[in-house]
């Protein structure tokens, strides 16, 4: 089963996030700040990262730079900056894709 680790300091969003990957059968991880995804990531196992760029230590961007710098490992940007600019420069960083809130978790998963 492929495992997500999502990156979220939103409680509520990050409990519907798990609970609908879980669901679906998916194995989720949660952590809240952006410092925990690169040693989680290196750790091994993680099949895909949904990253918020507003974490309250980092910049989801910063974070993205830092894994691609190490990990091919697949990047959803998940986070409530919606403009143009943020979508663009989130891709050009090496994200995978990027899905502003609100967001549906059925669309999600």
């Amino acid at each position: 089963m492929p495992t997500i680790l999502l990156a979220e300091d939103e409680t509520a969003i990050a409990q519907t996030v798990l609970y609908a990957l879980r669901a679906d059968g998916f194995a989720a991880e949660h952590v809240l700040l952006g410092g925990q995804v690169v040693p989680r990531v290196r750790r091994g196992g993680v099949d895909l990262v949904l990253l918020d760029v507003g974490l309250p230590d980092a910049s989801g961007f910063d974070v993205c730079r830092a894994l691609r710098a190490e990990s091919s490992v697949p990047v959803l940007f998940l986070t409530a900056r919606d403009g143009e600019a943020d979508r663009v420069l989130g891709l050009e960083l090496g994200g995978d894709d990027y899905i502003a809130k609100p967001f549906s978790p059925r669309e999600l998963v």
